[in-house]
């Protein structure tokens, strides 16, 4: 069986430096709008951009059962509408952030629900999942003064938070490949954002530094 190999909890430097970098204002409509158009990223570059665990790319001596495809079509299309996953301007007010991460959370456990066994797919929520719960954990409550003084320049918080956000954004590109080459979906251009990038990008970035 060919197999891609991809699902390292790690990424390049340009991801990390991606991530972890201050948001730009992209408060008006036509701005957010330019970070969701374009080309989706097509399921064989997105199993080409990670490292780490092999699992077999869709198509190539490998069909997921219809159920599980129909799954992670849905866990797909449901996070292509969660921007904290990718647009800086859902941090404008953080609360908001919490409030979307908590519904991602509840909608991967009720998803889990349709699922038998610890295949992949299942192996792939539980992960986004728990990184839903670390982040939760690592922010506190809403009213809390990690998520009140999230965006205070040169405030702790701010740090605290910027770092909780970028792990679990993170963790939730290397699984959103995982979906895509696995069982043949291609990822929107707003979830692309956070899919690592390539070797090619990194020594593009070290080249430029």
């Amino acid at each position: 069986m060919r197999k891609v190999t991809v699902g390292a909890l790690s990424c390049g430097r340009a991801d990390v430096e991606r991530r972890m970098s201050p948001a730009p204002d992209i408060s008006h409509h036509g701005e957010v709008s330019s970070l969701i158009q374009g080309e989706a990223m097509r399921f064989r570059e997105a199993g080409s951009r990670i490292t780490g665990i092999s699992v077999p790319l869709f198509g190539i001596q490998w069909t997921p059962p219809e159920a599980e495809r129909a799954i992670a079509r849905r866990v797909l299309t449901f996070l292509e509408d969660r921007r904290v996953l990718y647009v800086p301007s859902e941090m404008e007010v953080p609360q908001h952030g919490v409030q979307s991460v908590l519904r991602i959370r509840e909608f991967l456990t009720s998803e889990l629900g349709h699922l038998t066994g610890d295949g992949q797919l299942a192996q792939s929520l539980r992960a986004m999942r728990a990184a839903c719960r670390k982040f939760l954990d690592s922010v506190g409550p809403e009213d809390g003064p990690v998520v009140r003084h999230a965006f205070d320049h040169g405030h702790y918080a701010s740090w605290e938070f910027n770092q909780a956000l970028g792990e679990m954004r993170g963790v939730f590109g290397i699984y959103i490949a995982i979906l895509a080459a696995t069982h043949g979906l291609d990822v929107e251009p707003g979830l692309a954002r956070i899919v690592p990038g390539s070797d090619k990008d990194d020594h593009h970035k070290a080249g430029d530094s």
